[in-house]
């Protein structure tokens, strides 16, 4: 297993895709875990991953190494799994996985500023240096509505209003370069009893999410991945905040969901059908031995669909 980043539920997504001979899509190789066990399980499987880390790729490339000629990677958001796929010359697959949640390598790296227990780290937050925005930018460009916003929607954060006040009233003065001051003001916005080690986890959390665009397009691109399965193919997804997971679970309820007519027309004239079955009524979710070994497991949930004829 690679030190890089420790894959979560591998046993489940394994079992979950049904490995047999075909083509898998990997569309978050992180440090090649899941890829690596995608093609240990089955001899004739190949595998197209993709990350848009280029160090991710890098450590991705050294783990598959020894399946050489059965993979290929390409350093790339997976939400362009269609061109990828098309320059591939794959049509359908037999299975797909995605998983959600930040490598242990990216937290761990003081160098890219995910950590809000990092107290020097530079704001920066992208899981691909090529893009141009930066945490950084977030925070000291944003306005207050807008900083409020993304503190209340995708960090669910109750004291959204008073966070961003204390941001704004702060980079008046000085510009805010660190995680740790970032932190700092986090704290310095929350009530006397909401302060603690981890009371920043929520903001950082959504500056992580605007940077990287994670949500943006999130349920087209499962909706279209479950669409390129073949029948019988299988699409495995890990989501680690209930933001992403009301998405996956939205597209899979609406894929999995036949006629809409309203039930006193004689017939169907919508003419949906049901494309997808949910493998398990309820997401999976960790081991206790695995939580125990890996913290950072214990809030993932692993949804697993099955393409019908």
């Amino acid at each position: 297993m690679s030190a890089y980043h420790r894959p979560i539920m591998v046993e489940e997504v394994i079992a979950g895709l049904c490995v047999r001979e075909g083509v898998y899509f990997d569309g978050t190789a992180g440090g090649g875990g899941h890829s690596r066990a995608i093609l240990e399980a089955h001899p004739k499987a190949r595998l197209i991953a993709t990350d848009k880390d280029k160090e991710a790729i890098a450590e991705a490339q050294r783990t598959l190494a020894p399946f050489a000629g059965r993979f290929s990677l390409h350093r790339t958001d997976f939400k362009n799994f269609a061109q990828v796929l098309d320059e591939e010359g794959v049509d359908k697959l037999d299975g797909f996985l995605l998983d959600l949640g930040i490598s242990s390598h990216q937290i761990d790296d003081g160098k890219r500023g995910f950590a809000y227990r990092q107290k020097d780290a530079p704001l920066d937050m992208r899981m691909d240096d090529r893009s141009a925005l930066t945490a950084e930018d977030v925070v000291n460009g944003y306005s207050e509505e807008a900083l409020r916003r993304i503190f209340k929607e995708y960090g669910e954060e109750q004291f959204a209003s008073s966070v961003a006040s204390a941001i704004v009233r702060a980079r008046s003065k000085e510009k805010i370069a660190t995680t740790g001051r970032l932190a700092a003001l986090v704290e310095e916005g929350l009530p006397p009893n909401k302060r603690g080690a981890a009371c920043a986890k929520k903001v950082f959390q959504a500056v992580r999410i605007e940077v990287n665009g994670e949500l943006d397009g999130l349920y087209t691109c499962v909706t279209g991945l479950l669409r390129r399965l073949r029948p019988g193919g299988r699409g495995c997804i890990l989501t680690f905040h209930s933001l992403e997971d009301r998405i996956v679970k939205r597209a899979f309820s609406e894929l999995s969901t036949a006629c809409t007519c309203p039930p006193s027309f004689p017939v169907c004239v919508c003419g949906k059908r049901k494309e997808i079955e949910p493998v398990n009524k309820k997401p999976l979710t960790a081991s206790e031995r695995e939580i125990a070994e890996n913290p950072r497991s214990k809030s993932a949930k692993l949804r697993i669909a099955r393409r019908l004829e």
